[in-house]
């Protein structure tokens, strides 16, 4: 089994109620790629502060020049989606993808992967994305985030009990995951409103009154 050697764990919101993706997935990258994918511009600083940054910049070990690393590159790509630019972060994964066929980079970048799923994901394309999730549970089963986040679109599909059978497989991998536990949990109320309703519209007493309950603590 691969070694996990970290957890991530920031959550983002989507437009469900009150559910939490993790932001990445735990991954290892393996390819040291030297094309730089970021070109961003030095702050035009005057006076002191500019002397300094450039007395800094010729010090010896230093190289502002230098691509960066493939963590910094996801760790990039994250913060992109997190601003809501999923769709510029989807054409720095292409680049990051083409880049890594290029230089035969061997194994996986799980960590790209992952945010390639969330990208398309935000950008409303759920099928791709929801695709890519499935692939990572097969490939990295001891992973829980793919399945958080494959839980996440199937609630948006109105298939609670796949997210639930997600969210389970999620905790298997991994019982410590706090934020699985409660999107579980957030899974088990909605599925809680929906049977007090269709049980109010049956006729049982009190039943509406339950799913109103429900519903305000999901609100």
């Amino acid at each position: 089994m691969r070694q996990i050697i970290g957890r991530i764990c920031l959550s983002v919101m989507l437009a469900l109620p009150i559910f939490a993706v993790p932001s990445q997935a735990t991954a290892q990258t393996t390819d040291n790629t030297d094309e730089k994918l970021f070109n961003d511009p030095p702050a035009a600083d005057k006076g002191w502060q500019g002397l300094a940054n450039v007395l800094e910049a010729l010090s010896p070990g230093v190289d502002t020049s230098l691509p960066l690393t493939p963590s910094q590159i996801t760790d990039r790509i994250e913060q992109m989606i997190n601003q809501g630019r999923a769709q510029e972060a989807l054409e720095i994964i292409q680049k990051r993808e083409a880049q890594r066929a290029e230089s035969q980079a061997l194994g996986e970048d799980v960590q790209l992967m992952f945010l390639h799923a969330r990208a398309l994901a935000a950008t409303g394309r759920e099928n791709e994305a929801e695709q890519i999730y499935r692939d990572m549970t097969i490939t990295y089963p001891e992973l829980p985030e793919p399945w958080n986040n494959l839980a996440s679109i199937y609630i948006k599909q109105k298939q609670l009990d796949r997210a639930q059978d997600a969210l389970s497989m999620a905790l298997s991998a991994f019982p410590e995951y706090d934020l699985a536990r409660y999107n579980l949990g957030q899974v088990q109320l909605m599925q809680a409103y929906e049977s007090f309703s269709q049980a109010g519209q049956s006729g049982i007493a009190d039943a509406a009154q339950k799913a109103q309950a429900v519903q305000r603590i999901l609100e």
